[in-house]
C-alpha cells in the first residue's frame, strides 16, 4: 500500500468538530443580534439647528 492514501482520522475529526462549534457559534451571534441589536447598528437621527423660543 501507498503511503500518501493514509488518513489521519484524528486531524479530521477535529476540523469537523471546530467547524460545527463554529456553526454552533455563528448561529448564536445571529439569534442575539435578532433578540438585542447592537447599540452601534441602530441609526441615529441627525440633530438639526436647535428651536428658536
Amino acid at each position: 500500500m501507498s503511503q500518501d492514501n493514509l488518513i489521519d482520522f484524528g486531524a479530521e475529526r477535529a476540523k469537523r468538530v471546530h467547524d460545527l462549534n463554529d456553526k454552533r457559534l455563528n448561529d448564536m451571534r445571529q439569534a442575539f443580534e435578532q433578540a438585542m441589536p447592537l447599540a452601534g447598528a441602530k441609526k441615529k437621527k441627525p440633530k438639526g439647528k436647535p428651536k428658536k423660543r
